[in-house]
């Protein structure tokens, strides 16, 4: 049975902290292929995403490194608020016998039940819960976490101290952020002078 992780998230901009938790649930999840599925049109995000193809072009210069790890653009084709239940489900539909295994942090993974259509999500995939190591209370249990137990996996990572939204503020002060995404990121943003405040 082939086992594929979904990973999805805005990646505005894509981080070493993300391709350190791609890099754990690859190992720990044993798993054949990784999708990263950037967001298209976020229903839940109250700032505006930079544009698509920005985005799509950070996170493959961010996971081209990473083998059995494939970009995957469907959610920013699709038209319309993009919903994580309808990806799993055209995956389902191309790979009916595979294992799905969707990666999330806590924070997302306790506002599940918000989601569109949740019960639904749990059943086309194991919820991968990432818990970074150090964390106060990392293994305090949520509800839907108890009432479901074999849907969801603790997937373990190391903590890194790294935001998206720090890494935009640091851009916009014109800070350095070495160690916080790949050079060829970091070259990318530059170039198209994103997070520059007008």
């Amino acid at each position: 049975m082939k086992r594929i992780g979904v990973f999805g998230g805005a990646f505005d901009p894509p981080h070493v902290a993300h391709a350190a938790l791609v890099k754990a649930a690859l190992a720990e999840l044993q798993l054949d292929e990784l999708r990263v599925v950037p967001t298209g049109e976020a229903w839940h995000k109250t700032r505006t995403l930079s544009p698509a193809l920005h985005r799509l072009a950070m996170a493959q210069l961010a996971f081209a490194e990473l083998p059995r790890v494939v970009v995957d653009p469907r959610e920013l084709e699709r038209v319309g608020p993009s919903y994580t239940v309808d990806t799993l489900r055209e995956f389902k539909a191309l790979w009916p016998t595979a294992e799905f295994f969707l990666i999330l942090g806590e924070d997302q993974a306790q506002a599940l039940p918000s989601w569109h259509d949740w019960q639904e999500i749990l059943q086309l995939a194991i919820i991968c819960v990432a818990t970074r190591a150090c964390s106060t209370g990392a293994g305090a249990k949520f509800d839907l976490e108890t009432t479901h137990k074999s849907r969801f996996r603790r997937l373990l990572m190391p903590a890194l101290n790294v935001s998206a939204t720090d890494i935009r503020a640091r851009f916009a002060a014109h800070l350095s952020v070495a160690d916080m995404v790949f050079e060829p990121v970091a070259r990318y943003i530059a170039h198209h002078h994103l997070y520059q405040t007008a």
